[in-house]
């Protein structure tokens, strides 16, 4: 199950909630202000992946000169 981000139409409140896949809102309650039919907004996301950054071997960092920082994998 996805959890979806909603805004409230009434007070703008936002809030993520589990639902079924494709759910759309309409049957949704704002936690804050009890209003109806919450609207369903585009999540933003992030990857979390050191190695497309540093290097996926461990190997120095592509983008400073150090070879021994917090960043890279040493």
């Amino acid at each position: 199950m996805p959890i979806y981000e909603f805004r409230c139409s009434k007070c703008r409140h936002k809030f993520q909630k589990l639902c079924r896949l494709g759910e759309t809102g309409q049957n949704l309650i704002c936690p804050v202000c009890q209003s109806p039919s919450p609207v369903r907004v585009m999540s933003g996301f992030t990857v979390n992946n050191p190695g497309a950054l540093y290097g996926s071997r461990g190997d120095s960092c592509k983008s400073c000169t150090s070879s021994n920082c917090s960043a890279c994998r040493h």
